[in-house]
């Protein structure tokens, strides 16, 4: 993402990185034998995403995730409400369709 950014009387060129932000959608209720309804995640791999720091730990993460809503059944909504997020934010979207 480039952004221009002027301080005092100077024009500035800052090119941020885009963060790849948490799956989660705001939703935060456990009620799917301790998984999240909105998102598919257990309070543990809501920590687990936290303390990753690393963008490519952060896909990986992300597409594990979705091979779990997948085995689950019932997150047909959550890729759609992640990318809405994602461009909320100005972040990176990582989602690609699953076969």
């Amino acid at each position: 993402m480039v952004r221009y950014t002027i301080r005092g009387s100077k024009e500035y060129l800052v090119k941020k990185m885009a963060k790849i932000l948490s799956p989660c959608i705001d939703i935060c209720k456990f009620k799917r034998q301790g998984h999240c309804i909105g998102c598919s995640m257990t309070k543990a791999q809501k920590s687990t995403f936290k303390a990753l720091k690393k963008k490519k730990q952060r896909a990986e993460f992300i597409n594990t995730l979705r091979e779990q809503q997948n085995r689950l059944g019932g997150y047909e909504a959550w890729p759609q409400a992640y990318r809405r997020r994602c461009l909320k934010k100005g972040s990176q979207d990582l989602l690609e369709p699953l076969p």
